[in-house]
C-alpha cells in the first residue's frame, strides 16, 4: 500500500515539481488547492485533491485525520505581499496552524517538511569567504525573509513534531515566473543590472529542490534544517552570460544607478497602492536583488540527506530555456 503525502502550494511553480517528484517516488499524492485554483497543468498527474482552512484549527485536524497522511510537504506561501502582517499571516501563521494540527491529529505522521528560504537567514558580506551555513546568525533583509524565519521559529517550539526545514536559494526552472522576467529581457536584447557592485549568487534548479524534498521525507533526525543550492557560487553576470550563450543571443549590458532604480520602485509601489497586487520591482525586492553574497553551504544536506545536485546553472538553464521555447513563453 502506498504511503500518503499532503502537498500544499500544489498549484504553484515549485508545487508542480514537488507533485511530479512525489508521484515518481511512488507516493499517493493529495494536492491542497483553493476552489479558485487553476488545475489544468496538474490533470496529467495521478493525484487527488483536497482543501485546507488554515484559520479553523478543528477543521484542519479533522481533514488530516480523515486522510491519514504519513508525510506533509508544506510549500504554500507568498513571495509578494503588501506589508509585514500579510507576509506573516500566510508564511508564518498558516505554517504554525498546519503544524499544530498535525500534532493534534491522530495519524501516522513520519515527517513534516517545510519549504522555507535562504532569505530567512539573509545574505552575508561579499568579502566573507565562508558560505552561509545552518549556524549562520539570521539577519533577513526583507519582510518575506523575516516571515519565513518566524515560521521556522514557530516550528522550533513544537517539540513533538518531526520536522525538516529546507532553505533553498533562488529557485529557477520550467514554469517559474520571476527569474523568467530577466530571461525574457535578455531574449529581447537587454542585459540590465542595478549598480556596479560585485555579487556572489547561488541558484538551485527546481528538480534538484524536489529531489531534496523527497530525500527529506526519510531524514533520520527528528528535527533538522538544511540550506540548499547547486553547491556553486556565481558572479552576478553568470546567469545572463549562460542564457545568451544558450539562446545564441546578444544583449546590451547596462548598469542602472541605485538611486534611479529606487525611485522607479517607489513609483511602482505608489501605482499599485490601491490594488491587491504587488509590483515585481519594489523596495523589498531591491534589498534581495542587491545583496552582496548569497553563497551557501550544502555540506550538511549532502552528509545527512545524501543530497547531491544533478544540475549546475549551465545544465539547468539549458533545460529551462528549452521548456520556455517549447511552450511559447519565449
Amino acid at each position: 500500500m502506498k504511503e500518503r503525502v499532503l502537498i500544499t502550494g500544489a498549484t504553484g511553480f515549485v508545487g508542480y515539481h514537488l507533485i511530479e517528484a512525489a508521484v515518481q517516488a511512488g507516493l499517493e499524492v493529495y494536492a491542497a488547492v483553493r476552489p479558485s485554483s487553476e488545475l489544468e497543468h496538474l490533470k496529467s498527474l495521478n493525484i487527488q485533491y483536497t482543501s485546507l482552512n488554515y484559520t479553523d484549527s478543528s477543521a484542519l485536524v479533522k481533514e488530516l485525520e480523515e486522510k491519514q497522511y504519513q508525510y506533509i510537504i508544506h510549500a504554500a506561501g507568498t513571495t509578494k505581499a503588501k506589508d509585514a502582517l500579510a507576509y506573516a499571516k500566510v508564511n508564518a501563521d498558516y505554517t504554525k496552524a498546519l503544524a499544530l494540527a498535525a500534532t493534534k491529529a491522530k495519524m501516522p505522521l513520519k515527517k513534516f517538511v517545510f519549504i522555507s528560504s535562504l532569505a530567512a537567514l539573509g545574505p552575508i558580506a561579499y568579502k566573507d569567504n565562508l558560505p552561509i551555513d545552518e549556524q549562520h546568525a539570521a539577519q533577513p533583509v526583507t519582510e518575506y525573509g523575516r516571515s519565513k524565519l518566524l515560521a521556522e521559529q514557530y516550528l522550533s517550539e513544537i517539540k513533538e513534531l518531526p520536522w525538516v526545514i529546507l532553505r533553498p536559494t533562488a529557485v529557477y526552472g520550467p514554469r517559474e515566473k520571476d527569474i523568467f522576467i530577466l530571461l525574457k529581457t535578455l531574449n529581447s536584447g537587454l542585459d540590465p543590472y542595478i549598480s556596479r557592485q560585485a555579487q556572489r549568487l547561488s541558484f538551485i534548479y527546481v528538480k534538484d529542490l524536489a529531489k531534496a524534498v523527497i530525500l527529506a521525507l526519510g531524514a533520520k533526525e527528528h528535527q533538522a534544517s538544511y540550506n540548499l543550492s547547486d553547491g556553486n557560487s556565481y558572479s552576478r553576470y553568470a546567469l545572463a552570460d549562460i542564457t545568451k550563450r544558450v539562446l545564441g543571443k546578444k544583449a546590451v549590458r547596462i548598469h542602472l544607478p541605485m538611486g534611479v532604480v529606487k525611485v522607479v520602485a517607489q513609483v511602482l509601489e505608489m501605482a499599485y497602492a490601491k490594488g491587491d497586487k504587488v509590483p515585481a520591482l519594489n523596495t523589498e525586492k531591491l534589498n534581495e536583488l542587491t545583496a552582496a553574497n548569497w553563497n551557501c553551504s550544502i555540506a550538511k544536506g549532502k552528509r545527512e540527506l545524501g543530497f547531491v545536485p544533478e544540475y549546475d546553472l549551465e545544465t539547468g538553464l539549458a533545460q529551462t530555456l528549452q521548456w520556455y521555447k517549447e511552450n511559447k513563453w519565449l
